[in-house]
């Protein structure tokens, strides 16, 4: 099966795109948000919109659970699918959907960046900010047996080809899941730290966490970490080890960009 993926921030119009992307490409089925679908019609999968919060939506996403992940892996291999499309706002995000699937890997990225202008970008942007709304690549009527959000106006994009008549890859439906409705969502930075706890304090060669500060910082966040070590490891891997494993687990749980992470070994316990 070839594997494909477009990859663009959330928001820059992934999802609106998708079906021209497959179409152009003769992919069968689309990866979107949980979902599997193939032309207008969900296969299965379990819709990230549909979350309550914003972690478990990107949980959903990524397919987190076992079951969905089989569900969806299952669905793909009894249908003998030749091709399929994975929707990611990262390549590490898309290469982590590959893995939890099942795939060998991704054998084309396709940018955001390079089928739609700056100008059409920051429209969409200015958009899922401002008014919280989400497309989703099929008909309303296969969404409404069990979504959650808030339903808004249903969208059918025409598009002139070079003959001058005028296709339509299907009707598409915007949305506004719930945790876009009621509000921004705020990650604190005690939420930041206990996923950071829960990584270094599963090492054995780590005593205690002496100090930790997170800052804001432009497109993601900064941290810094001094720990106590115990003695008889070698910090130098050690250090390396942590600090993967922590930005890993911060960017798939909380879709944060770990723009920097400095590790202190700040001193050593017998």
């Amino acid at each position: 099966m070839k594997v494909y993926a477009l990859v663009g921030e959330s928001g820059s119009g992934k999802s609106h795109r998708a079906p021209w992307i497959a179409k152009q490409h003769n992919i069968e089925y689309i990866i979107d948000d949980g979902l599997l679908i193939k032309g207008s019609v969900i296969v299965c999968g379990h819709s990230a919109k549909k979350e309550k919060t914003r972690i478990a939506s990107v949980k959903a996403a990524v397919f987190v659970d076992d079951d969905r992940a089989f569900e969806v892996s299952h669905a793909l291999k009894s249908c003998n699918a030749k091709s399929v499309l994975i929707l990611g706002t990262s390549v590490e995000m898309v290469k982590k959907i590959a893995d939890r699937l099942g795939f060998e890997g991704i054998d084309e990225i396709i940018y955001i960046t390079d089928i739609a202008t700056p100008e059409e970008i920051q429209q969409a942007l200015m958009t899922r900010r401002s008014q919280g709304k989400h497309v989703i690549p099929v008909p309303s009527m296969e969404l409404k047996k069990d979504f959650s959000g808030i339903y808004l106006d249903p969208l059918n994009i025409l598009k002139k080809t070079k003959s001058g008549y005028i296709e339509s890859p299907g009707e598409k439906s915007v949305v506004r899941p719930t945790f876009s409705y009621l509000g921004n969502f705020t990650i604190s930075e005690h939420a930041i730290y206990q996923l950071m706890e829960h990584v270094v304090l599963e090492s054995p060669a780590v005593a205690r966490i002496s100090r930790f500060r997170v800052s804001a910082v432009s497109g993601g966040i900064t941290m810094e970490i001094d720990l106590v070590i115990r003695y008889g490891h070698q910090i130098p891997d050690l250090m390396s080890r942590l600090h993967k494993s922590i930005v890993k687990e911060i960017e798939n749980i909380t879709s944060l960009n770990v723009r920097k992470l400095t590790l202190t070994a700040k001193s050593v316990i017998v």
